[in-house]
Protein backbone atom coordinates (compact mmCIF):
# COMPACT_ATOMS: atom_id res chain seq x y z
CA UNK A 1 0.00 0.00 0.00
CA UNK A 2 2.80 2.36 0.91
CA UNK A 3 4.56 1.56 -2.36
CA UNK A 4 1.40 2.37 -4.34
CA UNK A 5 1.01 5.70 -2.52
CA UNK A 6 4.62 6.66 -3.19
CA UNK A 7 4.23 5.81 -6.85
CA UNK A 8 1.14 8.01 -7.14
CA UNK A 9 2.91 10.93 -5.44
CA UNK A 10 5.90 10.56 -7.78
CA UNK A 11 3.66 10.61 -10.88
CA UNK A 12 1.87 13.75 -9.64
CA UNK A 13 5.21 15.52 -9.16
CA UNK A 14 6.23 14.72 -12.75
CA UNK A 15 2.94 16.12 -14.12
CA UNK A 16 3.26 19.35 -12.12
CA UNK A 17 6.85 19.86 -13.26
CA UNK A 18 5.89 19.37 -16.92
CA UNK A 19 3.03 21.90 -16.63
CA UNK A 20 5.37 24.47 -15.12
CA UNK A 21 7.85 24.04 -17.98
CA UNK A 22 5.08 24.44 -20.57
CA UNK A 23 3.87 27.65 -18.93
CA UNK A 24 7.40 29.11 -18.90
CA UNK A 25 7.88 28.18 -22.54
CA UNK A 26 4.61 29.89 -23.42
CA UNK A 27 5.62 33.01 -21.53
CA UNK A 28 9.04 33.09 -23.24
CA UNK A 29 7.46 32.58 -26.64
CA UNK A 30 5.10 35.48 -26.00
CA UNK A 31 8.01 37.69 -24.96
CA UNK A 32 10.00 36.76 -28.05
CA UNK A 33 7.04 37.45 -30.31
CA UNK A 34 6.53 40.83 -28.68
CA UNK A 35 10.19 41.79 -29.32
CA UNK A 36 9.98 40.72 -32.95
CA UNK A 37 6.91 42.88 -33.37
CA UNK A 38 8.61 45.93 -31.93
CA UNK A 39 7.93 45.21 -28.28
CA UNK A 40 10.88 47.43 -27.25
CA UNK A 41 9.01 50.53 -28.26
CA UNK A 42 11.14 52.74 -26.03
CA UNK A 43 14.25 52.32 -28.19
CA UNK A 44 14.99 54.97 -30.87
CA UNK A 45 15.19 53.81 -34.49
CA UNK A 46 18.64 53.61 -36.07
CA UNK A 47 19.39 56.73 -38.18
CA UNK A 48 19.41 56.36 -41.95
CA UNK A 49 22.82 57.11 -43.45
CA UNK A 50 23.36 59.13 -46.63
CA UNK A 51 26.83 59.39 -48.20
CA UNK A 52 27.10 62.41 -50.48
CA UNK A 53 30.08 63.39 -52.65
CA UNK A 54 30.89 67.09 -53.07
CA UNK A 55 33.62 69.53 -54.01
CA UNK A 56 34.94 71.38 -50.98
CA UNK A 57 33.73 74.93 -51.64
CA UNK A 58 30.91 75.80 -51.48
CA UNK A 59 29.17 72.43 -51.78
CA UNK A 60 30.68 70.58 -48.81
CA UNK A 61 30.35 73.73 -46.72
CA UNK A 62 26.64 73.93 -47.50
CA UNK A 63 26.18 70.23 -46.74
CA UNK A 64 27.91 70.65 -43.37
CA UNK A 65 25.43 73.40 -42.57
CA UNK A 66 22.50 70.96 -42.90
CA UNK A 67 24.07 68.05 -41.00
CA UNK A 68 22.59 69.03 -37.58
CA UNK A 69 19.13 69.59 -39.08
CA UNK A 70 19.16 66.18 -40.75
CA UNK A 71 20.43 64.49 -37.60
CA UNK A 72 17.33 65.74 -35.78
CA UNK A 73 15.26 64.06 -38.49
CA UNK A 74 17.01 60.71 -38.19
CA UNK A 75 19.37 61.10 -41.16
CA UNK A 76 23.14 60.76 -40.71
CA UNK A 77 24.84 62.73 -43.48
CA UNK A 78 28.38 61.68 -44.40
CA UNK A 79 30.21 64.05 -46.75
CA UNK A 80 32.96 62.76 -49.03
CA UNK A 81 35.02 65.53 -50.66
CA UNK A 82 36.36 65.36 -54.22
CA UNK A 83 38.70 67.58 -56.24
CA UNK A 84 37.50 66.42 -59.67
CA UNK A 85 34.22 66.39 -61.58
CA UNK A 86 34.25 62.78 -62.82
CA UNK A 87 34.47 60.45 -59.82
CA UNK A 88 31.47 61.88 -57.92
CA UNK A 89 29.18 60.83 -60.77
CA UNK A 90 30.86 57.47 -61.36
CA UNK A 91 30.62 56.59 -57.68
CA UNK A 92 26.93 57.52 -57.45
CA UNK A 93 26.22 55.37 -60.51
CA UNK A 94 28.17 52.46 -59.00
CA UNK A 95 26.33 52.90 -55.67
CA UNK A 96 29.44 53.81 -53.72
CA UNK A 97 27.74 57.15 -52.99
CA UNK A 98 24.06 57.86 -52.48
CA UNK A 99 24.20 61.28 -54.14
CA UNK A 100 26.51 64.11 -55.15
CA UNK A 101 26.41 67.87 -55.07
CA UNK A 102 28.85 69.78 -57.30
CA UNK A 103 27.50 70.18 -60.85
CA UNK A 104 24.95 71.84 -63.10
CA UNK A 105 22.51 70.16 -65.47
CA UNK A 106 24.47 70.70 -68.73
CA UNK A 107 27.44 68.89 -67.18
CA UNK A 108 25.26 66.07 -65.84
CA UNK A 109 23.67 65.57 -69.26
CA UNK A 110 27.10 65.45 -70.86
CA UNK A 111 28.31 62.86 -68.34
CA UNK A 112 25.19 60.72 -68.67
CA UNK A 113 25.64 60.61 -72.44
CA UNK A 114 29.39 60.06 -72.44
CA UNK A 115 29.50 57.50 -69.61
CA UNK A 116 26.15 55.83 -70.39
CA UNK A 117 24.71 56.64 -66.98
CA UNK A 118 21.19 57.57 -65.90
CA UNK A 119 21.77 59.91 -62.97
CA UNK A 120 18.97 62.35 -62.18
CA UNK A 121 18.45 65.76 -60.63
CA UNK A 122 16.87 65.79 -57.18
CA UNK A 123 16.68 69.56 -56.69
CA UNK A 124 18.42 72.81 -57.70
CA UNK A 125 20.23 74.63 -54.90
CA UNK A 126 22.43 77.55 -56.00
CA UNK A 127 24.16 79.37 -58.83
CA UNK A 128 27.90 80.07 -58.98
CA UNK A 129 28.49 82.88 -61.49
CA UNK A 130 31.42 81.95 -63.77
CA UNK A 131 34.25 84.48 -63.83
CA UNK A 132 37.46 85.53 -65.64
CA UNK A 133 40.58 86.23 -63.56
CA UNK A 134 44.02 87.68 -64.23
CA UNK A 135 47.13 88.56 -62.28
CA UNK A 136 48.63 90.40 -65.29
CA UNK A 137 45.95 92.81 -66.44
CA UNK A 138 43.26 94.85 -64.71
CA UNK A 139 40.84 95.18 -67.61
CA UNK A 140 39.93 93.48 -70.89
CA UNK A 141 41.40 96.43 -72.82
CA UNK A 142 44.87 95.63 -71.44
CA UNK A 143 44.94 92.16 -73.01
CA UNK A 144 47.66 92.15 -75.66
CA UNK A 145 47.64 90.52 -79.06
CA UNK A 146 48.31 86.79 -78.66
CA UNK A 147 47.35 86.73 -74.96
CA UNK A 148 47.05 83.28 -73.38
CA UNK A 149 43.55 82.45 -72.14
CA UNK A 150 42.76 79.29 -70.15
CA UNK A 151 39.28 77.75 -70.11
CA UNK A 152 37.88 74.44 -68.75
CA UNK A 153 38.31 71.42 -71.01
CA UNK A 154 34.96 69.71 -70.34
CA UNK A 155 32.49 70.57 -73.11
CA UNK A 156 29.73 72.11 -70.99
CA UNK A 157 32.04 74.50 -69.14
CA UNK A 158 34.16 75.20 -72.21
CA UNK A 159 31.07 76.36 -74.07
CA UNK A 160 30.08 78.43 -71.07
CA UNK A 161 33.52 80.09 -70.98
CA UNK A 162 33.50 80.86 -74.70
CA UNK A 163 30.02 82.39 -74.43
CA UNK A 164 31.27 84.63 -71.63
CA UNK A 165 34.30 85.69 -73.71
CA UNK A 166 31.96 86.55 -76.55
CA UNK A 167 29.63 88.50 -74.26
CA UNK A 168 32.60 90.64 -73.22
CA UNK A 169 33.67 91.38 -76.79
CA UNK A 170 36.82 89.25 -76.96
CA UNK A 171 35.68 86.75 -79.61
CA UNK A 172 32.72 86.10 -81.88
CA UNK A 173 31.17 82.64 -82.14
CA UNK A 174 29.18 81.10 -84.98
CA UNK A 175 25.56 82.12 -84.84
CA UNK A 176 23.32 79.84 -82.79
CA UNK A 177 25.97 77.70 -81.08
CA UNK A 178 25.29 79.22 -77.68
CA UNK A 179 26.79 77.33 -74.72
CA UNK A 180 27.41 74.30 -76.95
CA UNK A 181 30.16 76.13 -78.84
CA UNK A 182 33.75 74.91 -79.07
CA UNK A 183 36.99 76.64 -80.04
CA UNK A 184 36.34 75.44 -83.59
CA UNK A 185 33.21 77.61 -83.63
CA UNK A 186 35.14 80.87 -83.10
CA UNK A 187 34.55 83.08 -86.15
CA UNK A 188 36.38 86.21 -85.03
CA UNK A 189 39.36 86.53 -82.70
CA UNK A 190 40.63 90.07 -83.21
CA UNK A 191 43.25 89.84 -80.44
CA UNK A 192 44.48 86.44 -81.66
CA UNK A 193 43.87 85.00 -78.22
CA UNK A 194 45.60 81.67 -77.64
CA UNK A 195 42.86 79.67 -75.94
CA UNK A 196 44.11 76.69 -73.92
CA UNK A 197 41.73 74.08 -72.53
CA UNK A 198 42.71 72.64 -69.14
CA UNK A 199 41.07 70.52 -66.46
CA UNK A 200 38.79 72.79 -64.42
CA UNK A 201 40.55 72.06 -61.12
CA UNK A 202 43.90 73.14 -62.64
CA UNK A 203 42.78 76.64 -63.63
CA UNK A 204 43.43 78.45 -60.32
CA UNK A 205 46.98 77.03 -60.33
CA UNK A 206 47.82 78.55 -63.71
CA UNK A 207 46.23 81.97 -63.24
CA UNK A 208 49.68 83.48 -62.52
CA UNK A 209 51.16 82.32 -65.81
CA UNK A 210 48.12 82.96 -68.01
CA UNK A 211 46.94 86.37 -69.15
CA UNK A 212 43.37 85.37 -68.40
CA UNK A 213 41.76 82.28 -66.82
CA UNK A 214 38.05 81.52 -66.77
CA UNK A 215 37.40 79.62 -63.55
CA UNK A 216 34.41 77.87 -62.02
CA UNK A 217 33.45 79.69 -58.83
CA UNK A 218 33.90 76.66 -56.55
CA UNK A 219 37.55 76.38 -57.61
CA UNK A 220 38.02 80.16 -57.46
CA UNK A 221 36.77 80.23 -53.87
CA UNK A 222 39.03 77.32 -52.91
CA UNK A 223 41.98 79.28 -54.28
CA UNK A 224 41.12 82.34 -52.20
CA UNK A 225 39.73 84.35 -55.10
CA UNK A 226 36.66 86.48 -54.45
CA UNK A 227 34.50 86.43 -57.59
CA UNK A 228 32.80 89.69 -56.70
CA UNK A 229 36.09 91.54 -56.20
CA UNK A 230 38.77 89.70 -58.18
CA UNK A 231 37.01 88.76 -61.43
CA UNK A 232 37.60 91.02 -64.42
CA UNK A 233 34.13 90.03 -65.60
CA UNK A 234 31.56 87.54 -64.41
CA UNK A 235 28.21 86.03 -65.38
CA UNK A 236 25.08 87.85 -64.30
CA UNK A 237 22.52 86.55 -61.83
CA UNK A 238 20.51 85.16 -64.75
CA UNK A 239 22.99 82.31 -65.29
CA UNK A 240 21.16 79.06 -66.22
CA UNK A 241 23.82 76.94 -64.52
CA UNK A 242 22.06 75.99 -61.29
CA UNK A 243 24.07 73.59 -59.14
CA UNK A 244 22.00 70.52 -58.34
CA UNK A 245 21.76 67.61 -55.93
CA UNK A 246 22.09 64.44 -58.03
CA UNK A 247 21.18 60.82 -57.29
CA UNK A 248 19.96 57.67 -59.03
CA UNK A 249 16.40 56.87 -60.16
CA UNK A 250 16.19 54.13 -57.51
CA UNK A 251 16.81 56.45 -54.54
CA UNK A 252 15.73 59.89 -55.76
CA UNK A 253 12.38 59.73 -53.99
CA UNK A 254 13.54 58.00 -50.82
CA UNK A 255 12.47 59.65 -47.57
CA UNK A 256 16.06 60.41 -46.55
CA UNK A 257 16.93 61.97 -49.94
CA UNK A 258 13.84 64.15 -49.86
CA UNK A 259 14.73 65.31 -46.35
CA UNK A 260 18.16 66.31 -47.67
CA UNK A 261 16.60 68.15 -50.62
CA UNK A 262 14.26 70.05 -48.32
CA UNK A 263 17.11 70.96 -45.96
CA UNK A 264 19.27 72.26 -48.83
CA UNK A 265 16.49 74.61 -49.92
CA UNK A 266 15.50 75.77 -46.45
CA UNK A 267 15.44 79.42 -45.27
CA UNK A 268 18.40 78.58 -43.01
CA UNK A 269 20.56 77.55 -45.97
CA UNK A 270 19.53 80.60 -47.99
CA UNK A 271 20.57 82.85 -45.12
CA UNK A 272 23.85 80.94 -44.76
CA UNK A 273 24.65 81.35 -48.49
CA UNK A 274 23.90 85.07 -48.45
CA UNK A 275 25.95 85.70 -45.33
CA UNK A 276 28.98 83.55 -46.16
CA UNK A 277 29.46 84.12 -49.89
CA UNK A 278 28.32 87.74 -50.27
CA UNK A 279 26.95 87.27 -53.80
CA UNK A 280 29.67 84.94 -55.09
CA UNK A 281 27.15 82.11 -54.63
CA UNK A 282 23.45 82.82 -55.13
CA UNK A 283 20.57 80.70 -53.78
CA UNK A 284 18.40 79.40 -56.64
CA UNK A 285 15.24 78.91 -54.57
Amino acid sequence: MKKSLLALLFMALIVLTACGQNNNAGNNEGANTGAANGGNTGEAAEPVKLVVGATAVPHAEILKEVQPLLKEQGVELEIKEFTDYVQPNVQVFEKELDANFFQHMPYLEEMNTGKKMDLVEVIGVHIEPFGAYSKKVKSVDELKDGARVAIPNDPSNAGRALALLEKNGLIKMKAGVGIAGTVKDIEENSKNLKIEELEAAMLPRVVDEMDLALINTNYALEAGLNPMKDALFIEGNDSPYVNILVSRPDNKDSEAMQKLAKALTSPEVKAFIEEKYKGAVIAAF
